[in-house]
């Protein structure tokens, strides 16, 4: 078409120049400069007869066996391999090679499979849906990769998107487990406030349905079941395999937005719980983002919906499994063979345990006595230094070369003051004595938060000392002093103590002289209320002889 435009334009602007020198100036023959000329339009090519085909003897046959395929079992249909044997044994057909086979099919068998389907009155495709405000939703998981506390590991992420407005929630778990699909359906109706009223649309994942029957029918998880029913909603469930990722296609395209747009490179964090506080922000600032082709904001559609849906309901819902392991001897216990560590005082005894998506809580009643991070590595544990100090009181040489001493390490929550601490404290008393003063040290954490002993461990090392009283009267005067906070969380103590206040008549009975200084172990001796220890001089009198009775 350019080449027919230049030789007319220089014919235009020359009328004289001859057809020879167009010939010359384009390099063309007579022949196409006199096209040119007569017509702006070059005229259409011949039809070029190719090769014959060598699969055209046996065409037939192919399509016949991939038309067969069509209702045959999904496990028992043609592959390259059995329609080349096919071919050799039934129609003597060896010249096409398995490459030409191979191509053939891949071209035909959609056809094949349209055509016969449009036969009998049915054809793929998809039809476009309206959703009402408030009524459906749709929930998926979506691999990412986060590096987590310094090692690189797939975690996965949990998507919850209202079909009408097209907001979305998103939470990352270290597993796409059941656990981590209740909780995030929990934490999603928490910042939604609401419920949709008519269903929510799931792929068969296996945390719902243990069995894909006829139809739309599903055997559901009996915990999945008690969910939905506490809740009150539906299910949805799409076709099985890639057909049924359209039927669900707003949140498969919302995870995959979301996962390129905020979690590219992966996010560094030290745990999830920090992640899915950001993530949480991210969504809020999501609701003034348009979706393609809609007019209004997601936070403006979400507020026509946001009233129609169901209401949450007040009483909550157990999201983690429940289990009941016995505490071995080395304070731990066994759950999905991982090992977590409790308070000594539990050993040998029955605990109840949550375990949840991203954490695992140990109960003693209804008092949590112990909280880890969930372990995703078979074999791996957790302990925490604090639950093995009234063993270490009495064993002061295992603390050197524990396990929990190193996680307490690698934590931060064991800091340079009380090794520091410790060093001097052996040196001074030996390190059977001096561990044991360190132990002393660990237990204050029990009750003053950690950036007060940490100040009172530097506060006792200036003064030259290693004596634990010391420490913790500098720790209660970092706390009077403002200097760090007094309800501060303890990062060694779980659960958090119960302190109890201090006598106010101590503070008004000052009189200018300095208080005596009472040590933790005449402390230990006191009760509750500060009355003195019972006298067993009056026991004596059972020890004597009455008159008139014999012995």
């Amino acid at each position: 078409m350019e080449l027919f435009e230049r030789i007319r334009r220089d014919r235009r602007v020359d009328p004289s120049v001859s057809q020879r020198e167009l010939m010359k100036r384009h390099g063309v023959s007579r022949r196409t400069v006199v096209q040119a000329l007569s017509s702006a339009l070059p005229p259409p090519r011949k039809p070029v007869n190719g090769r014959p085909r060598v699969l055209a003897p046996v065409e037939e046959f192919i399509d016949e066996m991939l038309r067969s395929d069509v209702t045959a079992p999904k496990k028992q249909r043609h592959t390259i391999e059995r329609i080349c044997q096919r071919l050799a044994r039934e129609y003597d057909f060896r010249e096409a090679s398995y490459s030409a086979i191979r191509d053939y099919v891949a071209r035909r068998r959609p056809e094949v499979t349209a055509e016969v389907r449009s036969g009998q009155g049915v054809v793929e495709g998809m039809v476009p849906q309206q959703h009402l405000p408030g009524e459906e939703a749709e929930v998926d998981f979506h691999d990412v990769t986060v590096e987590l506390a310094g090692k690189k590991v797939v975690c996965y992420q949990f998507t919850f998107r209202l079909s009408y407005s097209g907001k979305a929630i998103h939470r990352v778990f270290a597993s796409c487990g059941q656990e981590a699909f209740i909780e995030g359906h929990i934490e999603a109706f928490a910042v939604l406030g609401g419920i949709p009223t008519r269903h929510v649309r799931y792929d068969n994942l296996s945390p719902a349905v243990t069995k894909v029957l006829l139809g739309r029918s599903r055997k559901e998880t009996q915990r999945w079941l008690a969910f939905r029913s506490h809740m009150g909603f539906d299910a949805f469930y799409c076709q099985p395999g890639s057909g049924g990722a359209h039927e669900k296609g707003g949140v498969e395209h919302e995870g995959g937005r979301f996962r390129r747009n905020y979690l590219v490179p992966p996010p560094v964090v030290e745990t999830l719980a920090e992640l899915n506080k950001r993530l949480a922000r991210i969504d809020a600032t999501e609701d003034i983002r348009h979706v393609h082709g809609r007019l209004e904001t997601i936070g403006e559609r979400f507020a026509q919906e946001e009233e129609l849906l169901r209401l949450v309901p007040d009483e909550e819902f157990e999201p983690g499994t429940v289990k009941t392991p016995k505490v071995r001897r080395d304070c731990r216990i066994v759950v999905m063979q991982c090992y977590y560590s409790v308070p000594a005082r539990f050993i040998g005894r029955k605990v109840r345990v949550s375990l949840r998506a991203n954490e695992l809580l140990v109960f003693d009643g209804r008092k949590v006595i112990a909280r880890h991070q969930r372990l995703a590595r078979r074999y791996d544990f957790s302990d925490h230094l604090d639950h093995y100090l009234e063993i270490l009181a009495a064993k002061p040489g295992a603390l050197a070369g524990s396990t929990a001493l190193a996680q307490a390490r690698e934590s931060g929550a064991f800091t340079e003051a009380h090794d520091a601490f410790w060093d001097a404290a052996r040196e001074a008393r030996g390190d059977a004595e001096g561990t044991r003063a360190l132990i002393e040290v660990l237990l204050l954490h029990r009750l003053m938060p950690a950036e007060a002993v940490v100040a009172g461990l530097r506060a006792t090392l200036r003064a030259g000392s290693s004596t634990p009283e010391l420490v913790a009267i500098e720790a209660r005067k970092a706390i009077e002093a403002g200097t760090v906070a007094a309800d501060a969380p303890p990062p060694i103590s779980l659960p958090e103590p119960v302190l109890v206040e201090d006598d106010p008549d101590e503070d008004e009975a000052d009189d200018g002289h300095r208080a005596e200084v009472i040590s933790l172990h005449a402390r230990r001796l006191l009760s509750a209320g500060g009355h003195p220890a019972p006298q067993i001089s009056v026991y004596d009198q059972l020890l004597s002889k009455k008159k008139g009775h014999s012995a």
